[in-house]
């Protein structure tokens, strides 16, 4: 993590959880986090089990020119990567699993920018099971919010384990993904089968199943 947003939210959900698999819904106090409030969301499953936005912040939703409120989250990527962002959203609600995407907007009229985003659970329960977030940009050029971001492609992925790695992680590798991973993904996987891939020149391999 390298944005003092990202950095902070996590903080906060981590003491919430004490220690457990994640906090309970109930728990996160908007007041507690007003300076971020801009930036982050809430997913929920809708009733076909895809992930959408049940809360998006202001800044989100000028950034990407629309009331993001019902939208699905996937839908914000390129076709070829949005297989794999609901597999990882969907890994948070089932899984519990804490994952950092970071990733390159690109803009109505052709610009781009970098951002982090960071997906972490809470506890709904089986039936409403939620994902707490926020997108975040060390950039902030004049047209970010007026020309709005139209489409995206991942550069890196990391899945982490709150209980094993160290808060503070921007001195690790990120798991570089190419954007043609999703589609050519086959079988049955898991969310923490993507925190053991590894970049072999632009192979991404991950450990127990076929080379891709």
């Amino acid at each position: 993590m390298h944005l003092n947003g990202t950095i902070a939210l996590f903080q906060y959900w981590n003491r919430l959880r004490d220690g457990g698999p994640a906090p309970r819904r109930t728990e996160v106090e908007p007041a507690d986090i007003k300076t971020l409030l801009a930036d982050t969301f809430i997913l929920e499953k809708d009733t076909r089990g895809e992930a959408v936005f049940r809360l998006a912040g202001t800044r989100l939703c000028a950034i990407y020119g629309r009331e993001l409120k019902g939208f699905s989250f996937p839908s914000l990527w390129r076709e070829k990567d949005q297989r794999l962002v609901a597999r990882l959203i969907h890994g948070v609600f089932r899984q519990q699993s804490v994952v950092l995407i970071t990733y390159e907007g690109f803009s109505r009229a052709g610009r781009s920018i970098r951002f982090e985003l960071l997906a972490l659970p809470l506890d709904g329960g089986a039936e409403h099971p939620r994902c707490l977030g926020i997108i975040s940009t060390a950039e902030k050029p004049f047209w970010l919010g007026a020309d709005p971001i139209t489409d995206a492609l991942i550069d890196s992925i990391r899945v982490i384990d709150p209980d094993r790695d160290p808060i503070f992680l921007g001195n690790r590798p990120a798991i570089n993904v190419p954007s043609l991973a999703p589609t050519d993904l086959e079988g049955p996987r898991t969310i923490a089968e993507f925190g053991r891939a590894r970049r072999i020149r632009h192979l991404v391999v991950l450990d127990g199943g076929r080379e891709e």
